[in-house]
């Protein structure tokens, strides 16, 4: 095993190998135990568990829950849960940290371990390598891991539909909307909070097995959406992924309406009703120029960020911005959260087209979307790019061509062993051809 465990997004990997085998996991909930008991001598701790449908939930669950219990912590158990909803108990309940069992968009196969300080923010890195360094220290002594069974604490879920429907200024009666639940966290909660708010719910993906979490289905399969919502004549459609802290949604003609454009629907709405702070937005280095360019219009800074909503929302934090997110469909409305909401997300789209009397269609009107294209190259080795001559020459070659008309991105996943090519301008041939080009370079060097 690497000496490194966290990622972008905590820690990810196949459910029962390294660094989710059970050892791992058992000494990872000793750590954090540890964090809690001694670091932040905390008295008799008590932290928040959550999971997605993944077969493998139950069990990571249990073996974190006896790493915790060896060192004095006790665990309250959410069962199904979406990573939004571990997020919210833990700030607003008596909790210490909470810990979020999930790889999101990954197939079920994969799992992983998302921790959250009573804050109800992700951990910052600097606390993730304490952990991490306590975890290896644990393995080198040597562990027996155990499994603590788990009984779900019946309400906490409900608790978190709750607080979501209580922020909703306008009720959503009249609304047809289809809602993809990826057979993930939200399979049994998001249908209840439309409903409860007003709409009518045709419900689809919301049969989870263990195997079929976003199979074929939530925010990265949105065909199955948008052919429902067309046939439906639904006013929207919205797809979640495995975890629900991210959500896609479809308008009444069948548009794909990306974080991008929700931030641009979203930003809008604050800006008038005079709650966007600074008028700025914060959003990451994947956002469409195009969105940049329609902020701009309404008099709206957008800051970039590096990928990941953990450094979109600290990035909010440190220039008290009320609004941020990604193209992925990660929107943080920090009035209400502490981490993307896709459930949140959603209903906060269909209040403002309720007060607007508009459609979702007539919201994204005006944003411009510039031709991207990803390119995805797995890798068996990551090493930095500008020592890579021929790919630092092609990047350069289409930064020359493009000028301030386009961008490219090229960055390594925090999260898989991948290296992603993203490519922006005014016409796509020429980005078709630039993303290939630095991509073969990359596959030539790393592969």
């Amino acid at each position: 095993m690497g000496k490194q465990l966290f990622g972008t997004d905590g820690i990810r990997g196949v459910a029962g190998e390294p660094p989710l085998d059970p050892a791992t996991v058992y000494a990872c909930g000793m750590a954090l135990g540890k964090d809690l008991t001694k670091v932040r001598a905390r008295t008799r701790p008590e932290v928040v568990i959550g999971m997605d449908t993944r077969e493998s939930g139950p069990a990571i669950a249990g073996q974190l829950a006896a790493g915790l219990a060896a060192m004095g912590v006790t665990s309250r158990f959410a069962g199904l849960i979406t990573t939004p909803g571990v997020a919210w108990l833990t700030r607003t309940a008596p909790f210490d940290a909470g810990v979020m069992i999930s790889a999101s968009h990954n197939p079920f196969q994969d799992n992983g371990i998302k921790i959250f300080a009573a804050t109800g923010y992700k951990l910052p890195d600097t606390e993730e390598h304490l952990i991490e360094r306590e975890i290896f220290e644990v393995l080198e002594r040597g562990v027996t891991p155990t499994e603590l069974p788990l009984a779900v604490d019946p309400g906490l879920d409900a608790r978190y539909v709750d607080f979501l429907l209580g922020t909703l200024g306008t009720r959503l009666d009249g609304m047809r909307v289809v809602v993809d639940c990826g057979n993930g966290a939200a399979s049994h909660l998001a249908a209840e909070l439309y409903r409860r708010a007003g709409a009518e719910v045709i419900a689809i993906g919301d049969e989870p097995d263990g195997r079929n979490i976003n199979l074929n289905s939530g925010a990265l399969h949105v065909g199955a959406l948008r052919e429902r919502v067309l046939n439906e004549g639904a006013h929207a459609g919205v797809a979640f992924d495995g975890d629900a802290d991210r959500a896609i949604l479809v308008s009444e003609s069948g548009r794909i309406v990306d974080g991008d454009a929700v931030l641009l629907i979203a930003a809008r709405s604050l800006k008038q009703a005079g709650r966007l702070t600074g008028s700025r937005v914060i959003s990451t280095v994947m956002s469409n120029l195009g969105l940049e360019r329609a902020l701009g219009e309404l008099g709206i800074e957008m800051v970039r960020t590096p990928v990941g909503d953990k450094y979109v929302l600290e990035e909010m934090i440190r220039t008290g911005a009320a609004l941020g997110g990604e193209q992925s469909g990660h929107v943080i409305f920090r009035e209400f959260a502490t981490t993307g909401d896709g459930m949140l997300t959603a209903l906060r789209v269909f209040e403002i087209a309720q007060e607007a009397g508009r459609s979702i269609d007539g919201l994204t009107r005006g944003l411009e979307i510039y031709p991207q294209l990803l390119v995805n190259i797995r890798v068996t080795k990551k090493q930095p790019l500008d020592k890579l001559p021929e790919v630092k020459a092609r990047i350069e070659q289409c930064e020359r061509e493009f000028g301030k008309s386009g961008r490219v991105l090229v960055r390594f996943s925090g999260t898989e062993p991948l290296a992603r090519v993203m490519v922006e301008g005014p016409a796509m041939d020429r980005v078709t051809h630039h993303a290939h080009h630095i991509a073969e370079a990359i596959r030539t060097e790393l592969t």
